[in-house]
């Protein structure tokens, strides 16, 4: 067999059978005039062979993969543009798809995966759109004048691997607007991220199934309105699409949002498959998704599982997102919360510089907005975590921290985030109570809030409540196992096993921690003082050399005046940084 390496365009007439059947021969007129004066013209200019045509369709070999998207591009804006003359229902609109593979040549047709790949990618693209695998991506971007929208990797029809999509982003009013797209007002997206949680569909065949799937949806709906960060678009806007399936670049102009979480409910038996996903509404890119299994047992008690596992693990992955997006601009340009998220996204990779970034853009935000609460919420919580930690001297703005604190819960007294820096700040000065207080005082306005479960734990551990405090870090794991804070969750997790006497198991939670973040001063000295309990005397060493590598200035005056272990705590710590050879 002859093979060659080939671009390959696939492309589909939409709606071939109804225009042939309102008009066959005007059809049939009209394909072969595009093909006359649009396509085959284009096709040359871009040195393209046509393969052969099928009824609505066509393949096309191009020895060059810029050509072949430069030719698919400019079939289809001019096809846009002839259209535009057209009454709608006479519009001859194409799919079309770029792939770059290999071929098995016989005579002057070709086959094979290449060509297959083409035609799958032709399926998924929008009346008048183009889609291109990510091989053809990579070798044509930068170099036409046109963008591209990942859809990340999709599983196709007959094709066994997963395929990277990319769609082309060609003028899409215009190549709308000629495959017979109604515009509408599109609503403006809010200055902070906006969501709209679609009802769940119900896979199940089971018509009670249907009442448990809008549950979920109208409980995630509510759960998410209690998050500050985000605008959450209400039930009655979003049911109205209930059953329908419609494009989410529409919803996104009709509700004004930038998110959209969808999903679906399957029953088996006595088992329940729960799946999720949030997309971005603007690009179609799918920035999280899981799926959940559970036995069917009290249906009220598992709507509440699935709606804390669900909100819990949208938080974090929204901030960051948004984070992401927001370093692409100038802080001079940022507005209060695209700061807050940007400074969010740095302090999440808990490093020295980092956190001192994080720290001045919260700085920044709280002078250009000193209205804005979650600024002065999170400014607190950053700066009180990293004086904690090593990060900055502690001394440093310890009592800025707690007026900002303080003042985050005058200028809202619903930010949970406000009570979570009210927490820590009680953490440091060994009022375990007192932070306990206060972090319940955030749980109760976000029941779904990890974070405030996490550090729950560390004020009950540095008391020497392991159990409850191991409760509260595997809630706060389970709620949100992908959080940018769970290092802290396994290293306090470990202090619980050790305050336990588990100190094997201590050493194994604190090592995930270190495994996560290598340079976690914290994580290192509990791994010292548990190798040291558990008499394991050549780790200990090895230990103890990298705690003085990571904080050269660790000794036991520093721990008794800076770590706020409480009094009762305390002692069996100390035990174990001297039983390592801590002085």
């Amino acid at each position: 067999m002859e093979r060659r390496l080939s671009a390959i365009l696939a492309a589909d007439v939409v709606g071939y059978s109804r225009l042939m059947e309102a008009d066959e021969e005007g059809t049939l007129t009209a394909l072969k005039a595009h093909r006359a004066e649009i396509i085959d013209p284009i096709i040359a200019a871009h040195h393209g062979r046509m393969v052969k045509l099928m009824g609505d369709g066509a393949l096309v070999e191009f020895p060059s993969v810029v050509d072949a998207v430069a030719c698919a591009v400019a079939v289809q804006r001019a096809i846009a543009e002839r259209n535009a003359e057209e009454p709608e229902d006479r519009r001859i609109v194409f799919r079309v798809g770029v792939n770059l593979g290999d071929v098995i040549v016989e005579g002057d047709d070709i086959y094979g995966e290449g060509v297959n790949v083409a035609a799958r990618l032709q399926e998924l693209a929008e009346p008048g759109g183009i889609c291109v695998s990510g091989d053809v991506y990579r070798h044509v971007e930068g170099k036409l004048d046109v963008g591209f929208d990942d859809l990340g990797q999709q599983t196709v029809k007959n094709i066994a691997r997963t395929i990277r999509i990319h769609r082309v982003r060609l003028d899409d009013s215009a190549v709308r607007l000629a495959a017979g797209w109604v515009p509408t007002a599109a609503l403006p997206l809010p200055k902070k991220p906006s969501i709209a949680v679609l009802p769940f569909v119900n896979l199940s065949g089971d018509p009670e199934q249907e009442y448990f799937s809008d549950g979920i949806t109208e409980d995630i709906i509510t759960a998410l309105s209690r998050l500050r960060w985000f605008l959450v678009i209400a039930r009655n806007s979003t049911f109205v699409y209930k059953g329908k399936s419609v494009d989410i670049k529409q919803i996104r102009r009709e509700l004004g949002v930038r998110y959209i979480l969808e999903g679906s409910v399957r029953k088996s038996g006595n088992r329940l498959r729960i799946a999720a996903e949030l997309v971005d509404a603007v690009s179609g890119v799918q920035h999280w998704g899981q799926h959940y299994d559970r036995e069917l047992t009290d249906i009220f008690e598992l709507q509440d599982d699935i709606t804390q596992s669900v909100t819990a693990a949208i938080e974090p992955k929204l901030v960051a997102i948004e984070g992401m997006r927001a370093q692409t601009r100038s802080p001079e340009d940022l507005g209060a919360w695209e700061l807050v998220s940007q400074a969010m996204s740095y302090y999440g990779r808990m490093t020295t510089q980092d956190s001192e970034r994080a720290v001045a853009m919260l700085r920044q935000a709280v002078e250009k907005y000193p209205q804005y609460g979650p600024a002065h919420s999170l400014l607190a919580f950053t700066l009180l975590v990293s004086g904690h930690v090593g990060w900055i001297p502690e001394s440093q703005d310890m009592h800025y921290a707690a007026e900002l604190a303080h003042r985050a819960a005058r200028l809202d007294d619903q930010d949970p985030w406000a009570y979570l820096a009210l927490g820590y700040l009680a953490f440091t000065e060994r009022q375990t109570d007192e932070a306990v207080r206060q972090y319940m005082r955030a749980l109760d306005l976000n029941p779904n809030f990890a974070t405030a479960y996490g550090y729950m734990g560390w004020a009950l551990v540095f008391d020497g409540q392991s159990e409850e405090a191991i409760r509260h870090f595997q809630e706060a794991l389970r709620m949100s196992p992908h959080d940018p804070l769970k290092a802290f969750f396994y290293s306090g997790t470990g202090v619980g096993h050790y305050y336990a006497e588990r100190y094997d198991e201590a050493v194994d939670w604190v090592r995930k921690a270190i495994r996560e973040r290598p340079g976690f001063a914290a994580a290192h000295r509990i791994l010292c003082a548990s190798l040291a309990q558990a008499g394991r005397a050549e780790e200990t060493a090895q230990a103890m050399a990298k705690l003085r590598e990571v904080q050269p200035n660790v000794s036991i005056a520093w721990i008794e005046r800076y770590v706020p272990y409480t009094p009762r705590a305390m002692p069996h710590f100390l035990d174990g940084m001297r039983k390592a050879g801590l002085e």
